[in-house]
């Protein structure tokens, strides 16, 4: 008889703000051929990312965790274990709940094993992303296949679709900003974390519609399921007709880049600094593309965001948490953990999708 249970996976965070921990952590990260795909060669990548990148940013990023670190330890894993805790609570005798990190700990390979172990049969993975990136959703997917093969037991994997305008989801969000919707502010800026415009173009199997096409995002796709932009967008023009926002109250952004290459633009600190010189004084940000509050959220926006706007010559900001723990982000994940368990198959992008489109193309 088979025994089914649930996977939450969000990204991780390290285990402490030392140096030592922070750069542990970022060279899993940025090690992920999914996150820093070029040079293609792993040996060269590894070379750029533990012999450069990673020992001049840990110092900085041990500084940027410490800003944000709790008494409990990293926002990222705590608001995490509370959503598995409420979520286990709320389904109680229907699926154990499982939770693990895609970097740092709980590792996905550790979870797998307990999960087996416990005489789990069948799992949901839910990976804690709304949108399709190959150096998000992907990647946790396919890492979560890779070590369930590894397994010495059978386990059974089905996973969720990124659920960017799922009217649930919608919901959550709008329940979650309408008490901060309420303050007086003249413009919603919604930034999204941003990747490298080549990604849109190399999740596009057709080769002629992401930055191809005119109007490409807003032009009705299949690809449309493998693209980060077209989704995000999907996401801000749900939000602003549930919560009645005009289209001269909201814009879109996006944070969280790397030098090197073109990103998705506009770029968030930029319109942080164009903002106020147009009159928009007052600010209110969301970060939809995060389901808990973490670094990018807490230290970027609510922090260094800030700063940068009120120094432009903005009057007044505030940062929308995420949804984290909250009821209805709750009440959503088991309402598709129920659906599941009543018999619905979840809808699954083909995880790899883009490395084999790569290999198709070489």
């Amino acid at each position: 008889m088979s025994k089914r249970a649930v996977l939450l996976v969000n990204l991780g965070s390290p285990d402490s703000t030392s140096v030592p921990d922070v750069r542990r952590y970022l060279n899993e990260f940025l090690g992920d051929e999914r996150v820093i795909d070029k040079p293609r060669s792993k040996l060269l990548r590894t070379i750029l990312v533990n012999g450069i990148i990673t020992p001049f940013r840990s110092p900085k990023s041990s500084k940027a965790y410490q800003e944000i670190w709790t008494a409990e330890g990293s926002p990222l894993v705590v608001t995490s274990q509370k959503v598995r805790e409420k979520l286990a609570n709320e389904l109680g005798a229907e699926a154990p709940v499982y939770l693990a990190m895609r970097y740092g700990n709980p590792s996905i390979a550790s979870v797998l094993a307990k999960i087996v172990a416990d005489g789990v049969t069948d799992i949901l993975l839910f990976p804690q992303y709304p949108h399709y990136a190959m150096s998000s959703w992907e990647t946790v997917v396919v890492k979560v296949q890779e070590e369930a093969a590894r397994l010495a037991k059978p386990l059974n994997v089905e996973t969720v679709q990124p659920f960017f305008e799922d009217a649930d989801y919608i919901e959550a969000l709008y329940q979650v900003s309408a008490p901060y919707l309420s303050l007086p502010h003249d413009m919603l800026l919604v930034s999204y974390h941003s990747i490298p415009e080549r990604h849109l173009r190399e999740a596009d199997s057709s080769r002629a519609h992401c930055t191809v096409m005119k109007d490409c995002c807003s032009t009705c796709s299949p690809i449309h399921g493998t693209c980060y932009k077209a989704q995000v967008l999907k996401t801000t023009q749900a939000f602003v007709k549930r919560a009645g926002i005009s289209a001269d109250k909201h814009t879109v952004s996006f944070q969280s880049r790397l030098a090197g290459e073109p990103w998705l633009t506009p770029y968030t600190d930029y319109e942080l600094e164009r903002l106020p010189k147009e009159g928009k004084k007052r600010l209110l940000v969301m970060t939809p593309a995060f389901v808990a509050d973490c670094l990018e959220t807490l230290e970027e926006i609510a922090g260094e965001g800030k700063e940068e706007f009120l120094h432009a010559g903005g009057d007044w900001f505030q940062h929308i948490p995420c949804l984290n723990d909250q009821p209805p982000y709750i009440d959503f994940l088991a309402g598709r953990v129920r659906a599941w368990l009543g018999g619905r198959k979840p809808v699954e992008i083909q995880a790899g999708q883009r490395a084999q489109t790569l290999a198709a193309a070489e």
